[in-house]
């Protein structure tokens, strides 16, 4: 039923809870610069736009700002600090690996499109024995513009092999919203993602509260025939 259908995965938050571990990462950079440390409740709303941005909303909380020397020097402190415990903390949502393994036996194609650099999302994906189920992982580096600019998106899709027209984006965040609108795709988005806006209130075509909606959805949003 899904045979020719690109399913496009945004990562943080959506597939995979990675707050636990981006946390430890941030709080290195929040002792060097002598502030206080976020919890994983704040790193949930601060993450989305990629490591600079989520370093300088965490710094934000403390109304501190970092200019773009001093993180020219942090940012590589911070990338390699995730890196060494990418996956200590951080899980797959409940039901999203059954999720894939039912999307793909209906014939769909599963992509990754994240503001996460590429590397990361590759390896975080390893180390959770995720990443076989993607035909690609399209990050910033791969793409001129990254969400919430559709070119992201379509580049993820028409990388892997597939037709924007027949693509659907799974993702939590008003990021995937205005990139999936953009492209004239449709989007889905989690309510347990990380944002501070409501799932509901994110404008998507449908949300779900766990992983075991999300085949019926795709199929509803994509008004398929069972």
């Amino acid at each position: 039923m899904l045979q020719g259908y690109t399913i496009a995965f945004d990562l943080d938050g959506t597939l995979v809870d990675t707050a636990p571990d981006l946390v430890r990462a941030t709080n290195e950079i929040m002792d060097i610069l002598g502030l206080a440390h976020v919890d994983v409740a704040d790193m949930r709303k601060i993450v989305g736009r990629g490591a600079r941005v989520s370093v300088e909303r965490a710094a934000a909380i403390s109304n501190r700002q970092i200019d773009d020397e001093e993180m020219a020097r942090l940012l590589p402190i911070f990338l390699e600090t995730y890196r060494k415990g990418i996956a200590i903390s951080s899980r797959a949502y409940e039901g999203a690996r059954e999720a894939m393994i039912a999307l793909k036996e209906m014939g769909a194609k599963l992509v990754i499109c994240t503001n996460k650099p590429t590397h990361l999302a590759q390896l975080v994906l390893q180390e959770l024995e995720l990443l076989d189920y993607f035909h690609g992982v399209y990050g910033p580096e791969s793409t001129p513009k990254t969400k919430p600019d559709p070119l992201h998106l379509i580049t993820a899709i028409e990388g892997c092999g597939g037709d924007v027209a027949r693509a659907i984006l799974i993702g939590d965040s008003e990021n995937d919203v205005l990139a999936a609108q953009n492209a004239s795709v449709p989007v889905i988005v989690t309510s347990f993602g990380y944002t501070m806006t409501k799932a509901p209130d994110l404008g998507a075509d449908a949300f779900f509260d766990h992983y075991d909606e999300l085949l019926e959805l795709v199929i509803a949003v994509l008004k398929l025939n069972h």
